[in-house]
């Protein structure tokens, strides 16, 4: 039953993408692939919906040996249209005129040149740049803004990191795939249930208890911890501020 659901699911995000690239009058449409398994779920859709018109971009920088090739063998696996751009030159030329900054800055900056690369991508291509994110991320704002926060149309930000898991296995992506740790590749032993500090499972469990109004299950201190990074991170999530000279303000 969750299987023919998830088949109904693809094939409605397969002509959301198709009635999307069609009303913005674009030839089709690209995305990042990481060697993880969102990536690799929109990949895998916009292949089925697109076909040739859509070209996945493998964007090393700095990157882990096994993420670089977990990338190509999801790539080769969906056999699907795909480029390397190694970013790491571009990224040690930035670095030598900057300033020292904080390792999450020096981060940012990797997956903000991934961002520019996806979009000088689109331009020559007349493309769309679809996003990888998914609800679960977007909630707590796990996402770098301007960075993989940018995108032209998000396939999947409305489902939970398990509905994504479904979806990979209704796709038949690879077993290795759904059993590698979720992980951004930022540094060497990274992983997003490490840095966030709750599990995915109690991240998405708080959530879908949370939409239906039911008692959560998820503990104390994982509440917390979700509870704040919701909070710091809700500017993600809104639009950008703006002033309006026709509003007053008592001074």
């Amino acid at each position: 039953m969750k299987n023919m659901e998830n088949k109904i699911l693809i094939e409605q995000i397969s002509r959301w993408l198709q009635d999307q690239i069609k009303k913005a009058g674009t030839q089709g449409a690209l995305c990042g692939l990481s060697g993880g398994i969102d990536s690799a779920v929109v990949a895998a859709i916009a292949q089925r919906a697109l076909g040739h018109n859509f070209l996945a971009l493998i964007m090393p920088c700095h990157s882990l040996v096994r993420d670089v090739e977990d990338a190509q063998r999801v790539a080769e696996h969906l056999g699907v249209a795909h480029e390397t751009v190694d970013l790491t030159p571009v990224y040690d030329l930035f670095k030598s005129i900057l300033p020292p900054g904080p390792p999450m800055a020096d981060a940012n900056l990797k997956v903000r040149l991934r961002m520019v690369t996806l979009y000088y991508y689109a331009a020559g291509r007349q493309a769309l740049v679809l996003g990888t994110s998914n609800k679960s991320e977007i909630a707590v704002g796990y996402f770098t803004k301007y960075g993989d926060g940018a995108a032209d149309l998000l396939p999947i930000a409305d489902l939970l990191k398990i509905e994504v898991r479904g979806l990979a296995q209704t796709l038949e992506l690879p077993a290795w795939l759904l059993d590698k740790p979720p992980t951004a590749g930022l540094w060497a032993e990274q992983t997003d249930e490490a840095e966030m500090g709750v599990t995915y499972e109690e991240l998405d469990r708080f959530l879908n208890e949370s939409t239906y109004h039911l008692p959560t299950t998820v503990s104390p201190a994982a509440q917390e911890r979700i509870f704040t990074m919701m909070r710091v991170s809700s500017h993600k999530r809104q639009p950008i501020p703006v002033f309006r000279k026709d509003q007053t303000a008592s001074v």
